[in-house]
């Protein structure tokens, strides 16, 4: 008979609490998790703050700035969600992605949360191609719709 799986006391990636047997109150561990995959799945902030907002509504989430502070200190570039009043910070991984509803755009995070830049309107030049000037300003606007390019 194999040896049983031995498991750490939370997940690797998002550090999520493990239940083991004979453990007491596991509903509060179980609920923790579930609130932890919900600000992960799928995850939309509101914006990006140093500081946490005032007045908060639950399932709200936040990128934390640089130079946090308040409940937030420490918490640079995580995730902060206000789940059953109370903040929980989730540090980001390699690859995790974000919408930032306040850009409408998506952010990915591989040490830094990275913007797409948008590249600059064609402008100038001695030949003007409006064909060409068109094609690059739908090219762009599809960009923005997909999320990859912030509106201007």
């Amino acid at each position: 008979m194999p040896d049983p799986l031995v498991f750490p006391d939370t997940s690797p990636r998002h550090d999520l609490p493990f239940l083991f047997a004979g453990q007491a109150q596991k509903e509060m561990f179980v609920n923790e998790a579930f609130a932890r995959l919900d600000l992960l799945a799928q995850p939309s902030v509101v914006a990006e703050l140093a500081a946490p907002p005032a007045d908060p509504q639950p399932g709200q989430c936040w990128l934390v700035g640089q130079q946090a502070s308040g409940n937030w200190s420490g918490a640079d570039g995580c995730l902060a969600g206000w789940i059953a009043g109370a903040w929980h910070i989730v540090h980001p991984t390699p690859g995790m992605t974000v919408w930032d509803t306040a850009t409408g755009q998506r952010l990915t995070w591989d040490g830094s949360w990275r913007r797409p830049v948008p590249p600059p309107l064609p402008a100038g030049g001695t030949t003007i191609d409006s064909e060409a000037r068109t094609a690059l300003a739908q090219l762009f606007q599809a960009l923005r719709e997909a999320g990859i390019l912030p509106a201007p």
